[in-house]
Formats: C-alpha cells, structure tokens, sequence
C-alpha cells in the first residue's frame, strides 16, 4: 500500500467529518429562508394575493367591487334612514342632505338624486 493513499484515505475521513456538520448547518440556516412567511405553502405564497385560496381571494375581490362608494345611488339597495343623526353622533345635516344606513354602512345622500355624497363609517345596530 503507497503512503500516499493512507494519507488520502485521512484526509478523506477527516474532511467528511467537517464537511457532514457544514451541510447540515447550512440546510438548517436555509430552510427558514425557503419557506414563506407566516408559513403560507409554496403554491399560495406564489399567487398575486400571497397566503390566500383562489377562492377566497375571487370572494374579497368581488366584495371590494360590491362596496358602495362615493358618487354611487342607493336606489336599488335596502336602506334605512336615519331620522335622529345625534344617536349616531353624527354632525348636523346641510339642506337637501339625508343620512341611510346601507349594508352596515352611514351614508350621507343626496335627498333628491340618491347620489351618495360621503361614507360615514360601519354601524353595527340601528340606534332609531
């Protein structure tokens, strides 16, 4: 047996020692990095809205869309109107104006044309 390859053979033994520890420790320090954050898996944390379901992601969207805006008409909507504002705590009302609750949301309405003016804010119970 040459000298040359005992001396081989060590140098092989002793670097897979350093080299097991160096793998591992290199995994371990890379696997936070892989995954998502807040432990979304690959397929979502992909998609345009990151950690959500395709399904649930179409649901938000359309109830964004849904949500009434400024220069809207309540018309065709379930409404109620507000006939005492300082329950709500809300300001006094300019001539032509009204105050309607819709899906859960103060508005302030033109009294002739519907056109919603402002959205107030939510409202979780109807205090008249």
């Amino acid at each position: 047996m040459n000298p040359k390859d005992r001396t081989m053979r060590i140098k092989g033994k002793g670097s897979n020692r350093l080299l097991l520890p160096a793998l591992l420790a290199a995994l371990v320090a890379a696997t936070p990095g892989m995954s998502s954050a807040g432990g979304c898996p690959p397929g979502l944390a992909k998609k345009a809205v990151p950690c959500v379901p395709p399904g649930q992601a179409k649901k938000f969207h359309r109830e964004e869309h849904e949500r009434i805006r400024r220069g809207d008409h309540i018309r065709d909507y379930d409404y109620h109107l507000i006939r005492y504002p300082d329950r709500y705590g809300l300001d006094p009302l300019r001539t032509g104006e009204r105050y309607y609750v819709v899906d859960g949301q103060i508005l302030r309405v033109d009294r002739d044309t519907y056109e919603v003016l402002d959205v107030i804010r939510a409202v979780s119970a109807l205090l008249d």
